[in-house]
Order: structure tokens, then C-alpha cells, then sequence
């Protein structure tokens, strides 16, 4: 039997007691070796202990999680954020992606992982996307539990030359929305895949040195067995992880 690509998945350092903890949500991990049909290797961020080009040599690809801390505002300019925060998990993504695409290998985020790619790009976020008052609010309200929370969602209008409406055959899709931050200014060389009724950039593509690159800022990985939009992202990664065509020209180098 032929060994199957190998995805590297990005941990974030969380409490556990009195103790600290390298945590990766098990739905990131299933969706991926299910739906992408890859093995795993899961990446701590510790960059104190290892360097990224340690992991990004042995992997295939690169997913970058999502997590309950945001991406510290220092890294896009700002001089204040709403935490929690987890400046090792910053240092090691930002690395992870730098190093990812030196070597040509494709990496994916899902929203931190999502905001994490822009802020690598020289974008910015916002921090205001769950606010009340706004048009379209981008998160439950606090307090509700976590399959209401998921419930929360919108559509999305998927650009009509991107890789998703391509890969997918859709224009449009229904997404949950589970985020406090979003995209600001968008980072330079990204191309947008989708937007929410609101304007806010929902997922992005790119091919840096041949590295595809593609993010959403929502979460496929939920109950992902249940949607098959969701079982199409993770189907997108297996194909770019296997080098096979996906059907969005705009994945090719310089587009």
C-alpha cells in the first residue's frame, strides 16, 4: 500500500492544571486524515525547542487550527487586542509558513489559522466581526453551548474564477460563523475566494514559489461527516497534498 502524504498540524499551547499542555482539537486531525486521507503529525509550538524547518522538511503540507487565543496585534501594526494570546503559537505558524513555502509545499488555515496566513502576508484584522449592532454578526452570542455556537452561520459568495467555486462546482455556500476577528486589509499577493453578505473576506488562495495556499475563516472541520462542502475543502488538501489537479487556475504559479 502507497504511504499517504503526511500533514502537519499546528498545536497551540494551553493550562492543563498547573501544568501547560500542546492541544490540538481531535475534529481538525479526524477531518483532515479522514477527508484528505493523510496521515498526521502534530506540531508543537514550542519554537524554544524546535525549528520550523525541522517539521516543515518532513511534512507534506501544513494546517494551521484554529484556536480559542487570536494572533497578537503587535504582529499587524496594532498596539492593543482582546486576548487570550499565545505568542509561541504566533512565532511558531509565522515560521511554519515562511518555511512551508521557501520549500514549495502547500499550507491551509482555518480561522486562526485563516487570520495567521494574512498577518504572514502583511495584512491585518479586525477585531470588531462579533460586535452586536453590526449588520452581520460573525459569532453566537456568549454563553450559548458549543453546538449553538457552530449553529451560527451565513452564506458565503465564492469568487467565480477561484479555486473553490472551481473545486466545488458552487457559487455560493451556507458557513457556520465562529469568529470575533477577520480580515482588515488583506495581505499582499492573497487573492480572495469569498466573501460574507457583509464584504468581510471569508476565505483566500494564493502560490507563492508554487506553494498553494488556501484559507477559510470558517470551520469545515465541524461535523464535517455531515456537509459535503466541508468534505470538499478537506478534498481540496488531499489533491494539492498528492500534487493533483484541483481545478482553480487561479492555484497556478503567478495567477
Amino acid at each position: 500500500m502507497a504511504a499517504r502524504p503526511l500533514i502537519g498540524i499546528t498545536a497551540c499551547n494551553r493550562p492543563f492544571g498547573e501544568e501547560a499542555a500542546q492541544v490540538v482539537i481531535d475534529r481538525y486531525m479526524e477531518a483532515a486524515m479522514r477527508h484528505a486521507d493523510a496521515a498526521a503529525l502534530l506540531i508543537p509550538a514550542r519554537p524554544d525547542l524546535m525549528r520550523a524547518g525541522e517539521a516543515a522538511a518532513r511534512i507534506d503540507g501544513l494546517l494551521l487550527t484554529g484556536s480559542p487565543s487570536n494572533v497578537g496585534p503587535a504582529l499587524y501594526g496594532d498596539a492593543d487586542g482582546k486576548g487570550p494570546f499565545d505568542p509561541a503559537r504566533d512565532e511558531m505558524s509565522l515560521a511554519l509558513i515562511a518555511a512551508m513555502i521557501d520549500l514549495g509545499k502547500p499550507v491551509f488555515g482555518i480561522c486562526r489559522g485563516f487570520q495567521e496566513i494574512n498577518v504572514a502576508f502583511g495584512g491585518t484584522l479586525d477585531r470588531g466581526l462579533g460586535d452586536p449592532g453590526r449588520p452581520l454578526v460573525h459569532h453566537a452570542p456568549d454563553g450559548v453551548p458549543v453546538g449553538a455556537m457552530f449553529a451560527h452561520g451565513h452564506d458565503v459568495t465564492l469568487a467565480p474564477d477561484g479555486v473553490l467555486a472551481r473545486a466545488l462546482g458552487r457559487e455560493a455556500l451556507t458557513v457556520n460563523s465562529v469568529h470575533f476577528q477577520g480580515v482588515k486589509r488583506l495581505g499582499e499577493g492573497l487573492a480572495v475566494e469569498a466573501r460574507a453578505p457583509d464584504g468581510v473576506i471569508e476565505a483566500v488562495s494564493a502560490a507563492p514559489n508554487g506553494a498553494h495556499i488556501l484559507a477559510v475563516q470558517w470551520h469545515p472541520e465541524w461535523q464535517a461527516d455531515r456537509d459535503a462542502s466541508s468534505r470538499g475543502f478537506f478534498g481540496i488538501m488531499g489533491r494539492m497534498l498528492r500534487g493533483e489537479p484541483i481545478g482553480g487556475d487561479r492555484l497556478k504559479e503567478g495567477a
